[in-house]
């Protein structure tokens, strides 16, 4: 999947749809959490690439670039 514009948006605005952190914005998850996706597998589809992306951004400290696309 390509990255574009509309999954950092969704990073910063789209909600864990289940789990432990459901209702929890993907941008506010602990890294914790990330880090136990990346060792347990990530779901299929949109969710996991999106899960994946907020590890690496998380990773790399550069999670600030989302936060003014927060509410779009």
């Amino acid at each position: 999947m390509d990255l574009d514009k509309q999954h950092l948006i969704k990073l910063a605005n789209m909600q864990m749809p289940f789990g432990k952190y459901q209702g929890q914005v993907l941008l506010d998850l602990p890294e914790e959490y990330l880090l136990w996706f990346a060792k347990k597998g990530f779901p299929q589809g949109e969710l996991g690439f999106l899960l994946q992306l907020m590890l690496e951004i998380r990773i790399n400290g550069v999670e600030s670039v989302l936060q003014p696309l927060r509410n779009l």
